[in-house]
């Protein structure tokens, strides 16, 4: 069992967990949350939402950018004294916009096994139904909240022709398509919201004509954004 300590190191397992609906989980995943000592999360009420729904009973402890400098210390020395952890976040693979690569970082430099539980992921859910050639992508992560910074982030994507994934507050929506339209111009692009959530729904065609819309969903969260690459044909319309 991963949970007995033992004179060798433990290891870091970072853990792949559903983007929405919980079971899309997978098996061995589970096995894992199961057996390790602790499990490192980034809200431990939103993971013990998912455990509860599994009677998974492994104790939780929060890891998140607010308090990793403080926590991986203590991590790393759980980890050397032969306990197993599981990183995990809120929804999707860890280490991606967010500071679980921190800890992974540390654990591989001092000699800790860090294995990969693949999960859902947003970035290659939506690029997967978007219609876009995925051969050769950009992920660029979180579109910068302020104006100014957007716009750099912008500017620097301009000579990028393949397809972007980003990802954008909803609230935001709005302001961010203005803005690749500015700088990328009139692309297709498709908006991708709740995914595998019953309220799931994708939101498709060139920026100006979902500008144009009245029907957006607005809630809460983040969606992902797949703008179809330069001069590139779209699969799906062939045009």
């Amino acid at each position: 069992m991963l949970k007995r300590a033992s004179t060798s190191v433990g290891s870091l397992y970072v853990v792949g967990l559903p983007i929405g609906n919980h079971e899309d989980i997978t098996l061995r995943a589970l096995k894992v949350l199961r057996d390790v000592t602790v499990i490192a999360a980034e809200d431990p009420l939103v993971i013990r939402a998912l455990l509860d729904r599994y009677a998974i009973e492994t104790p939780l402890t929060s890891y998140h950018r607010w308090n990793c400098a403080d926590k991986i210390p203590v991590l790393i020395d759980r980890l050397r004294q032969g306990q197993s952890i599981a990183l995990a976040v809120d929804a999707g693979t860890p280490a991606i916009v967010d500071p679980g690569r921190l800890l992974a970082a540390q654990a591989a430099r001092a000699g800790i096994p860090v294995v990969p539980i693949p999960g859902p992921s947003a970035v290659t859910a939506a690029l997967s139904v978007s219609g876009f050639s995925g051969d050769s992508f950009s992920f660029y992560g979180q579109v910068p909240a302020r104006n100014f910074a957007r716009q750099r982030f912008f500017e620097a994507r301009r000579r990028d022709d393949r397809v972007l994934v980003l990802y954008a507050p909803v609230r935001s929506l709005r302001s961010i398509l203005v803005a690749i339209r500015s700088f990328l111009g009139d692309r297709r692009i498709v908006i991708a919201q709740d995914m595998t959530k019953p309220s799931e729904r994708l939101l498709r065609g060139r920026i100006s004509d979902l500008l144009r819309r009245t029907d957006w969903k607005l809630p809460r969260g983040e969606a992902t954004i797949v703008v179809e690459g330069k001069n590139r044909r779209n699969d799906l319309e062939g045009k």
